[in-house]
């Protein structure tokens, strides 16, 4: 596969070979947009994933590239960021057709975070300091050795992007990989398979595997005994059931899951920031981003101005083809999606939230009649007890929760069974002090969203995830710290 436009088959990457799945079954994936037939995808399963893991383990076991200096994977890994800047506009297109991502989001930010993640972890791992302890007759040290076979599984929300977070740093460590992207959105992991192999990555290193997870290739390539870390983001439920079948291999693992984010707007904020601010987090990419700020939490001193100039917002949203870069708002990744995004606004409706605007499929002619639009949605008079507020929609709804002080503010973003990710809007530096300190969450943006370092620690408390990756947490995860000692005599 080279083009959107030339796709009609995906296969398994394996051992640098493409092929079929053992069986012979294929699965379709689809445009959002207008339902038109994208490709037929190989369906793998547990003769797939043994032959993945194989590889990966023949790769690490007796190949060059855990034997490598960092200095020379380095290289190879920024001619493969390279090729993604080479290829930008076909990865880009390649996600926004799969999954309805806005093609302004895709090139802007996806794409570049993909080399990005290359370029940063190549260089992190050649750069990275390690620890000597001299003592007199004695020498100690810390010698961070290759994991071995990792297993990355990724989401549809952020096919390529989330891909490459997964994949550069446990290359960049020295490891070997088995990619199985989300079966929602195949096509641009498929794509990096074909770049790594053009950028130099020995056979085997990377390989990609396309399905499902449940009694398929997804739950072999977990139970696995020769695999040594696995990495996965997704639903909080899949996360569980990944661990359980995992554990009786003691695997180390490192999961990102779901995410109800409290989005904290006190009355001293700057309104026109924390309005635009809200608005970018909970319907970026359609809304379906795990740590959008989808609990919105308003100071009842501001409540009726502030909802007034989020609604006005929100109705302006431009919904619509995502390949027009004019679009703000694209379709949902499958039908299934789409009406349990529906049956969440119904619900909460239901439990006495009042519908502000959207709710329902745009009123727009110009749209195809079989595209999976949803209009952003926006639920006042919400409580934290409802099922609509407590629960991951991971749609364009935006749930409106009064609140009255500050003690009042920091107790409702707590009560929540999830900790990935929260926002505060305030001027008052000590507020910000108090709130971070007790809020438990993984992280916190204070007036923005989405800005990233990449060296800082990623992941979230309670059901939104175990462990955490970024810079030196990478570094812990996907290498294997072995203390060193000499003593001289």
């Amino acid at each position: 596969m080279s083009t959107i436009a030339t796709v009609t088959t995906v296969d398994h990457l394996i051992g640098g070979d493409w092929m079929p799945a053992a069986e012979g079954e294929r699965f379709a994936t689809f445009d959002p947009h207008d339902g038109a037939l994208l490709a037929r995808v190989a369906r793998g399963g547990v003769e797939d994933a043994r032959r993945a893991v194989s590889a990966a383990r023949a790769a690490f076991d007796d190949g060059p590239w855990p034997r490598m200096s960092s200095a020379e994977r380095r290289r190879i890994l920024h001619r493969f960021a390279d090729l993604v800047d080479a290829h930008a506009e076909e990865l880009a297109v390649l996600d926004v057709r799969d999954m309805g991502k806005p093609i302004r989001e895709a090139r802007s930010m996806d794409v570049p975070r993909v080399a990005r993640n290359l370029r940063f972890f190549a260089d992190y791992a050649d750069l990275a300091e390690s620890e000597a302890y001299p003592d007199r007759d004695r020498l100690s040290w810390v010698l961070y050795a290759p994991a071995g076979v990792v297993v990355a599984i990724s989401p549809w929300n952020f096919p390529a992007m989330q891909a490459s977070w997964k994949v550069a740093p446990a290359l960049a460590f020295g490891n070997t990989v088995v990619l199985k992207p989300a079966e929602q959105s195949p096509l641009s992991a498929a794509r990096l398979g074909e770049l790594g192999l053009e950028a130099g990555l020995p056979d085997g290193v990377l390989n990609v595997v396309q399905g499902f997870g449940p009694r398929e290739v997804g739950e072999a390539l977990v139970r696995d005994p020769r695999v040594d870390r696995i990495t996965f983001t997704g639903e909080t439920a899949t996360g569980r059931t990944i661990m359980a079948a995992a554990a009786p291999n003691l695997v180390p693992i490192s999961f990102e899951l779901g995410g109800k984010s409290a989005n904290v707007v006190f009355a001293d904020a700057d309104l026109g920031a924390a309005v635009e601010g809200c608005i970018r987090a909970i319907f970026t990419n359609n809304g379906e981003v795990c740590l959008a700020g989808s609990r919105l939490l308003v100071q009842r001193d501001i409540l009726d101005a502030f909802t007034e100039r989020f609604v006005t917002a929100t109705r302006a949203l431009r919904v619509g083809d995502p390949k027009d870069p004019a679009t703000e708002v694209g379709p949902l990744v499958e039908r299934r999606h789409w009406k349990k995004v529906d049956d969440y606004v119904r619900l909460g409706i239901e439990e006495g939230g009042t519908l502000l605007c959207g709710g329902a499929r745009p009123d727009d002619p110009a749209l195809p009649a079989e595209g999976l639009y949803y209009a952003p949605t926006v639920l006042g008079d919400m409580r934290n007890d409802m099922r609509a507020v407590r629960e991951e929609i991971f749609g364009p709804v935006q749930v409106i929760v009064p609140f009255d002080d500050e003690a009042d503010a920091l107790a409702i973003a707590n009560d929540s069974d999830y900790g990935l990710a929260g926002m505060l809007w305030t001027r008052d530096l000590d507020r910000v002090h108090r709130m971070t300190e007790a809020w438990r969450t993984g992280m916190v943006w204070v007036n923005c969203f989405f800005e990233r370092d990449l060296r800082l620690p990623f992941g979230g408390e309670r059901a939104s995830g175990i462990g955490r990756e970024g810079g030196k947490h990478s570094r812990e995860f996907f290498t294997e710290p072995r203390a060193v000692v000499i003593k001289r005599r």
